[in-house]
């Protein structure tokens, strides 16, 4: 491979990031090679080390590097909330926040039937099984985005949960509608976590 084939697989490379057009990965990529190859090398390792040992935790199904996160494995967290996230990213942006001590389960997704995303393609079934396995459990917090697709899988554990006997809440209705948490700013989900209500 010369080293302009090298360039547009760099190209189009970072175009499979979220949110990058060729514009955009073309600049980045001509930035790296031009001014920054001792940042591209850093960023060459970060990734290959990262996608070789980061995991699911097997308790909440977010990132870690070991079998159990530090979360799940934090003495301090009050075990008896669960929060529900749609991605790593979501429960991030709580954690951000510093406004919540529980601990979480992170579903990898939303349920859209258009997208042949259904329950059987998230962690809908771990869920189950880690609230029915944890007696510890007496709060829900549904923090699933305000998108269609959010509200729609909010809906279906809150039917399931209650079935369950479990108390199930919603973050507030400050986090506006359609939004993502991830881009949400954090004194607003900060609020909204605080005054959750219960799941309608």
């Amino acid at each position: 491979m010369n080293s302009l084939h090298a360039l547009d697989a760099l190209v189009v490379a970072l175009r499979r990031l979220p949110g990058v057009g060729e514009k955009s990965a073309s600049r980045m990529a001509h930035h790296l090679m031009q001014h920054d190859r001792v940042g591209a090398q850093l960023l060459s390792q970060a990734l290959s080390h990262a996608a070789q040992t980061v995991q699911h935790c097997t308790r909440c199904y977010a990132f870690t590097s070991s079998t159990l996160c530090e979360t799940c494995l934090d003495p301090e967290r009050d075990a008896s909330r669960l929060c529900v996230v749609e991605t790593p990213a979501d429960q991030s942006a709580i954690e951000r926040t510093q406004s919540y001590k529980g601990l979480y389960f992170v579903l990898m997704g939303a349920l859209s039937p258009l997208n042949g995303m259904g329950p059987q393609d998230l962690g809908v079934k771990r869920f189950f099984e880690r609230v029915e396995s944890d007696s510890a459990i007496r709060e829900v917090i549904l923090a699933t985005n305000f998108t269609a697709e959010g509200e729609a899988t909010a809906h279906v554990l809150t039917q399931a949960l209650r079935k369950r006997g479990i108390e199930v809440t919603r973050l507030a209705r400050g986090v506006p509608l359609g939004s993502e948490l991830e881009y949400v700013d954090l004194g607003t989900i900060a609020h909204a976590m605080v005054d959750r209500k219960s799941s309608p």
